[in-house]
């Protein structure tokens, strides 16, 4: 088997593992902060993107960063937030895709975003809408350091996994109504906030950087077999000792 071949092979069998994870959402409780974090990482695995993001709806309309796959992306999407215009709050607006193959000609559309977006090294953008029928209650967002379009095949790719991850967050009878299951998805926006507590914690007591505390929170978590909002809970309220944590400092976090 040529370099090509065994590299094509091993992508389908990536991209094999994120739709199986993804489609398990459908059928078991499942860890809806941790899965969203996975798909991030799949979409940098799978796709021609140097980092991903993710943003969902809250009950009040606004826009939350609920995953991210580097600390940069999550500065780069609260950015968006606070500046209120670029790709992936259009994308969430209209419900549509928004595709930025050259950022730089995109100034005067985003004069605030798109030079802070260039000053990150990022020189195209690609939001996906995360929609069911008629309601979007999210986006998936690639961002990429070199211009032009993404392949077909990425784009397709991209779309199914926006998607399956949309039909895993809402509940059946919410699928048959047409509506969001608001409570669940609060529920991820809420246990993001105890997890960057936690963040905080672990990487104050084990000199970390905030990525580095965040794959230790993960590691521990998924070597309990427990939910990261349960592990990062126990943290902050002085349950658990961030030492107990940090014997997984060097666990990959892998997917």
């Amino acid at each position: 088997m040529n370099g090509r071949a065994s590299s094509r092979t091993e992508r389908e069998s990536r991209l094999l593992q994120a739709f199986v994870q993804l489609a398990d959402t459908l059928v078991d409780d499942y860890d809806v902060v941790d899965v969203l974090h996975r798909l991030v990482e799949h979409c940098v695995l799978l796709l021609d993107a140097t980092a991903a993001g993710l943003m969902l709806s809250d009950q009040r309309g606004g826009l939350r960063v609920l995953a991210h796959s580097s600390a940069q992306t999550e500065m780069l999407e609260l950015f968006q937030l606070k500046a209120g215009e670029g790709p992936c709050l259009e994308c969430v607006h209209s419900g549509e895709p928004v595709h930025v193959p050259d950022l730089a000609a995109e100034t005067q559309r985003w004069p605030r975003f798109a030079p802070r977006a260039l000053e990150e090294g990022f020189a195209s953008v690609h939001a996906v809408p995360m929609r069911l029928r008629r309601e979007t209650i999210g986006t998936l967002n690639l961002f990429r350091r070199e211009t032009g379009p993404l392949v077909q095949e990425d784009l397709l790719v991209v779309r199914a996994l926006a998607d399956t991850a949309t039909i895993g967050i809402l509940q059946e009878r919410a699928i048959r109504r047409g509506e969001v299951v608001t409570e669940q998805l609060q529920t991820a926006l809420n246990s993001r906030v105890v997890i960057e507590q936690a963040k905080g914690v672990l990487a104050l007591a084990g000199s970390l950087e905030m990525e580095q505390a965040f794959q230790v929170l993960r590691t521990y978590a998924r070597n309990g077999g427990r939910r990261l909002a349960e592990v990062a809970r126990e943290l902050v309220v002085g349950e658990l000792r961030p030492q107990q944590l940090l014997g997984t400092k060097h666990g990959s976090g892998d997917a």
